[in-house]
Formats: structure tokens, sequence, C-alpha cells
């Protein structure tokens, strides 16, 4: 990056600047008062981002038969809707007043209310009243989290089963609130088969969106995911938005959850943060959400009555945690990742889409690397377009994570049908620069060449225009 001539750094933008977004965060288990929202809504806000995922928690709502008290979720709710942001409900997980499996599991988690009618109904009442209850406040409800998890989906998961749920329940969300949306789906498997079958038993005909879970870290896996989702919606018949609705690293190895035994860091996690938010952008996706705010307990399949012993260091926001209860205690302090997402957050802000920018991609002789650019073949790269007109063309080395640590190398580049100011900006840090003549060559007619620009292992994003 020493060739470049830096200029100024990303301006922040809050939540209430930004009036439309495609960047989400997960602020999920507060069912379970896994961490103090009141010590996280304001850092959130700041962000910039927007579309923020929150779990119903029948449970905790539902503590005596056909009661229903909301006031810890209106809390989360109206406090995120005060501060520009746009909270999505998963309606999920089980109730100990109606099914004995529920009052094993810590939450009720992974209980489905379908093996006795009592609890059915009870369910369904309770649809009906939250949906009711937040009407105006929520538009999307998501219905249940991984159902083809074990641990999410007990005793076995069965796709036909989650398929004729989420028809009533999705009828019942229609009949409560008819501008309501539904989404489907949130599956973590590399994998169409629930899907398919899902899609097989008409879940379709009840969805508004359908979301799935990513955790790889190679990013490329999502990108091929949602365009297979995109083709297999519309072989049903149905043209839908996709959501992607979990992904993210842990910022150390040692706790629970996904990757909790891959060596990690800080760093890998931002970089995880920023090739899979940008790669998801640029597939078309409505929104992409990270897991999650706040590192907090990790353990699905944990016990009532027993404090989980083990942490998940999802979070954009870490703290300290207690082994003994669970709980996390001190203050909650900000990473890495959270800086580089409040950049990808100002960046991307407003009205952004895909945009098929037309551009050659080449390895030509660099002397800076004293031989040649990185093979074309390992690139990732898109272009994206905003309201005004501007655009962008973000690209990277998606080398393996895991193994290869702080890749720096060059590429070559033609992108034609641009125009206005040229600007790089670097989201790790969110440096903005300008580019020499050393590197960029305006050709004319809306077409400039880039000499061995600088190349990393996360996004750098080349702006044209009033993009930022």
């Amino acid at each position: 990056m020493d060739r470049l001539i830096k200029i100024g750094e990303i301006e922040p933008r809050n939540s209430l600047s930004i009036k439309e977004s495609r960047l989400g965060l997960g602020m999920e288990k507060l069912d379970r008062d896994a961490f103090d929202p009141e010590r996280v809504y304001d850092k959130v806000s700041a962000l910039g981002v927007k579309w923020i995922r929150l779990q119903s928690g029948w449970q905790k709502t539902e503590k005596t038969e056909g009661v229903y008290d909301f006031d810890w979720l209106d809390s989360q709710v109206d406090n995120l809707i005060e501060r520009g942001l746009t909270p999505w409900l998963c309606l999920c997980y089980g109730n100990r007043l109606y099914d004995p499996l529920a009052e094993e599991y810590f939450g009720a988690v992974g209980c489905p209310p379908m093996r006795n009618e009592r609890a059915y109904a009870a369910w369904l009442r309770y649809v009906e009243a939250t949906v009711k209850h937040f009407t105006g406040r929520i538009e999307y409800y998501e219905i249940w989290n991984e159902p083809e998890g074990g641990w999410t989906w007990r005793p076995e998961p069965n796709p036909a089963e989650y398929a004729e749920f989420c028809i009533k329940t999705g009828q019942v969300i229609k009949d409560a609130d008819p501008s309501a949306k539904i989404i489907t789906g949130s599956h973590y498997q590399n994998s169409m088969e629930f899907f398919n079958a899902e899609f097989a038993c008409g879940v379709l005909e009840i969805a508004d969106a359908v979301s799935y879970h990513s955790y790889d870290y190679d990013e490329a896996v999502s990108v091929r995911r949602i365009k297979a989702f995109k083709a297999l919606t519309k072989q049903y018949g149905k043209d839908i938005p996709i959501i992607q609705g979990e992904t993210g690293s842990q910022s150390k190895s040692g706790g629970g959850g996904a990757f909790s035994h891959i060596r990690t860091n800080p760093t890998m996690q931002t970089k995880y943060l920023l090739r899979h938010t940008v790669a998801e952008i640029m597939s078309g996706v409505k929104f992409t959400s990270i897991f999650s705010a706040v590192d907090m307990a990790e353990n699905l399949d944990a016990k009532a009555g027993k404090p989980i012993t083990v942490c998940g260091y999802f979070g954009l926001l870490g703290a300290e945690f207690d082994p003994n209860t669970g709980m996390l205690v001190g203050d909650y302090y900000e990473k890495p990742s959270y800086y580089a997402f409040r950049n990808l957050c100002s960046i991307f802000g407003d009205k952004v889409h895909p945009y098929d920018i037309p551009v050659i991609v080449s390895s030509k002789k660099s002397k800076r690397l004293n031989g040649f650019d990185c093979p074309v073949r390992d690139l990732l790269y898109g272009g994206l377009e905003k309201q005004n007109g501007s655009k962008a063309f973000a690209y990277w080395n998606s080398t393996d994570l895991i193994t290869v640590q702080g890749y720096e190398g060059s590429t070559t580049l033609e992108i034609a049908g641009v125009n206005g100011d040229v600007h790089l900006i670097d989201p790790m840090d969110g440096s903005v620069y300008k580019i020499g003549d050393d590197i960029m060559k305006d050709l004319g007619n809306g077409l400039y060449a880039f000499e061995n620009i600088p190349l990393k292992d996360y996004p750098l994003i080349l702006t044209f225009g009033n993009f930022i």
C-alpha cells in the first residue's frame, strides 16, 4: 500500500443516518439472558448496521399458561427502532409448560411444539399474540432456527415435518398481520436436501424469503449456495429474496460452537467478516447478518438448571466470561472486527446492489513482487452500484485463512463503464487512498487500467464517483 497516497479515512455513520442497507448483525440468545442489551444498543447503532436478528423466546414470554409478558422483548425492539435499526424476529424454541422434553434443555432449545396437540395449539396462539403485539414494529418473521440440526429440532430433524410447521405457523402470522413477511429455512448445512424437500411440500407458498447460515472459512462456498438457492426457488416457480442469517468466526479458539477448535485470532475473525460480507452483498442477498454482537455462552445442548461453562468468541464486542455462572462480566469492549464492520456499514450504507462492471483481470510481471501478480484463478471480485450511479469494484485473494497469514500481493485490472473520481479503500482500517499515475492509467471512454495494484487476502474496494 506504500505506493498509494492516503487522503483520509472512512467517516463512521450511525444507523439513524442510513435509511437502507444490506448489512445485519445478530443479537440472538436474549431469550436466555446471554448478555445485557442495555450495554450494547449504542455501540451497535454506532456501527451504522441496519438489520438486527432477535429470537422470540416463547418460554420466556409465556411462563403462565395463556399469559404473555412481552415487556422484555418490547424493550429490545423499541430500543433498536429508536436508534434507527430494523429488528427481525426468529420465532423459535419450545416451552416447558407444554412439553416434557423442553424441561430438559436450557431455554427449551430445539424442542419443536409439534409432538402433541396441546403444545401445537399453544404455539399457534403464542405466534398469533406475538405478531399482533408487534404489528407496525416488526415486519419480518423467521420460523425456527436451524431445523436440520439434531440439537435444534429434537429428537430427529424432518424436512416434511418442518414444512408443515412453517405452513401452519405462517398462516397464523399472515392472519394476524397481512403485511408481515415470512422467512423459512434458516439452514446451516452446505446442501439443498432440506430446502428441496421443504419446497416440494409447498413451503414456498407461505414464504416471502428463505434464509441460510454460512459457517465456512471459504466464502466462495456461500456464494455458490446463494446461486443454487436462487435457482432452486425459481424452479419451484417463486423468485424470492435470499437472506444470509448467520455467519461469523470466533476471535480465539478453545470455546464452544462453530470453529471452536480452529486456530484463530482477532485478525482472522476480521478478515472472515470482510470476505463473507462483501461476497454475499455482491451475490445479491437481501441482507447478510454477522453472528454476533457480543461474546456469550455457547452450548445448544446445555441442560436446564446448569450454567453453560464455555464461551463462544463470535462477538464484535468482547467481554470476560465467568464459566462458573455462564455470564459475561466486566466491560464490553470493541474488537478489531467491530471497526472493520463499521467501515463496511459506512461504505455500503444506503441503497446498493450488485452491478456487472466490465473487467478484465490479468497476471502480469510485477517488480513489486520480483515476479508476477497473483494468479487470476485465486481471486474473488465483483461490482456494486449505488442509487446515485456511482460504482465500486471489490477484489481479494481468497486464500486459506487458517493456513495463510498476512498475504500481500498485486493484480492487474482493466475496468470499463465507470467515471468520476477514483479512490481505493482498505476497509480493515478505513483508509482512503488516491491512486498514483504509476498504477492507474485513464485510457479514455470510461476505461481505466490498474497495473500491479495492491492485493490482500481481504477485500480492497475501488470506488468511482461519489460512492462514499
